[in-house]
């Protein structure tokens, strides 16, 4: 059966985000195969259109509420995309947000290799080719960031060592990666598998207690990449060091972590962001797994919960 979405094709059609064009029908059947329509909250205003940064065609999109308050700029994890995100979409549009989100690099409608990058400091360009579209099409301040795992260390990255925009509201950290779990062990298999191989298959995981969730990713997801790139882990290993060594910050960030998570060492890392960051706030919890982002429904409701407490 032939794809129901064809990347290339759909990125190739697209104008730049920042101007206002009517979603084709290519772009529709996008948004409506993953969720991403929401028609019940009726006359939002959408928006699908790309932008370039370091050399990279970034796809990006926008939702507007009638008479937004602020604005939520969203970062996916590894190996996901926008189209895996119509939760936190459903939620900001709930609290009255404006919302933004790209596909980064590698990733879903974004071109560049599956799943690579060369250096973390290529996300860093995106993030910042992001606040610069969010400033074309004048949304709202503040701008709440929200990552996901990998979009949660663009975040933090942001927070730690970056001039931050000064319409900047709270930073939401969602399963955030510093290290992976059993980073030792996949470093040293890391350094050995370099020399011969430029991937290896992806392995899927049951990283959600959203069952239904965990299918449509490993068998219905057509943007689902399917290899992991040794040069990605290499630019992970180059990239801890920097952000374990960063001088402390005068950010408070809410962080959301689950502790049945197997996907980063959150052990590990939950301590270093509250040695890096100003008393962060953070919900621990104990039956979530790693993709915070599509767990079972009443692990969502608890942390959005938590969050619009913090935000309205």
């Amino acid at each position: 059966m032939p794809s129901p979405i064809d990347p290339d094709a759909l990125r190739a059609q697209l104008s730049p985000i920042s101007e206002t064009t009517q979603l084709t029908p290519e772009a529709h059947r996008y948004q409506s195969y993953y969720g991403l329509d929401l028609p019940h909250h009726g006359e939002t205003r959408r928006h699908l259109g790309r932008f370039t940064v370091h050399g990279y065609e970034v796809v990006a999109q926008a939702w507007y509420p009638e008479q937004p308050v602020a604005t939520l700029l969203v970062l996916h994890g590894y190996y996901d995309h926008m189209g895996l995100y119509r939760h936190v979409v459903d939620w900001g549009l709930q609290m009255g947000f404006a919302v933004l989100a790209c596909d980064l690099p590698g990733h879903g409608l974004s071109s560049g290799p599956r799943a690579s990058i060369n250096e973390f400091d290529e996300y860093q360009a995106v993030l910042q080719g992001l606040l610069m579209e969010a400033s074309k099409l004048d949304l709202p301040q503040p701008w709440h960031l929200l990552g996901q795992s990998t979009g949660a260390a663009i975040v933090l990255d942001y927070l730690l060592n970056a001039t931050v925009h000064p319409g900047l509201g709270r930073g939401i950290l969602l399963a955030p990666l510093v290290r992976p779990h059993g980073w030792r062990w996949s470093r040293l298999t890391y350094e050995v598998m370099r020399h011969f191989v430029t991937q290896i298959p992806r392995r899927f995981t049951q990283n959600s207690g959203d069952m239904e969730f965990l299918k449509f990713v490993q068998s219905r997801d057509p943007l689902q990449p399917e290899v992991l790139p040794t040069a990605w882990v290499g630019a992970l290993s180059r990239w801890i060091p920097r952000i374990e060594g960063a001088a402390a910050s005068a950010h408070s960030p809410i962080i959301i972590q689950g502790e049945a998570d197997l996907t980063v060492d959150w052990r590990h890392n939950l301590p270093i962001l509250e040695e890096k960051f100003d008393r962060p706030e953070v919900l621990r919890m104990p039956e979530a797994r790693h993709h915070l982002v599509n767990e079972r429904e009443a692990l969502r409701r608890e942390y959005f919960t938590f969050l619009s407490e913090r935000l309205r």
